[in-house]
């Protein structure tokens, strides 16, 4: 199985105010197995621009602990037009282009979509590709 990281996921790792033991438990299995993991490229620039507003060192944040998980063997998928239109499917039923992206990775490498993003899950629900990790891990979940 392969998880898709969501920036909301990783912005849980990294702000006090926004911790949650499930972006924990994430954490713990990319560290160990950073294969089993998967972000569109436009993860990084999420998690900088967030990191950026809400931690008090935003820069070393983000160069000290989403860097080397990104350099760690994640898969990064560019922006390609095959993902372009499969997104576009998830933008017509309601997902931001960002979400979409997100979904149609997940799609694409037959994985699950890990993100608290509660609006976006319900949207997906029927397609069976997103977890709402504020709801708990997914059931097939290796811890």
């Amino acid at each position: 199985m392969i998880w898709v990281i969501d920036a909301s996921v990783a912005v849980r790792w990294l702000v006090e105010d926004e911790v949650h033991p499930h972006a924990e438990d994430v954490l713990k299995e990319v560290v160990d197995e950073p294969e089993k993991f998967a972000v569109p490229e436009l993860f990084s620039f999420e998690v900088y621009s967030v990191i950026q507003r809400l931690h008090p060192n935003g820069l070393d944040a983000f160069t000290k602990s989403i860097l080397p998980i990104l350099q760690s063997g994640i898969f990064r998928q560019p922006m390609t037009a095959s993902l372009a239109v499969k997104a576009d499917r998830f933008v017509k039923i309601g997902l931001t282009g960002y979400d979409a992206c997100y979904a149609a990775l997940a799609q694409d490498l037959g994985g699950v979509w890990l993100t608290f993003d509660k609006k976006a899950h319900v949207l997906l629900q029927q397609e069976n590709i997103s977890c709402c990790l504020e709801e708990g891990l997914p059931a097939n979940w290796s811890v």
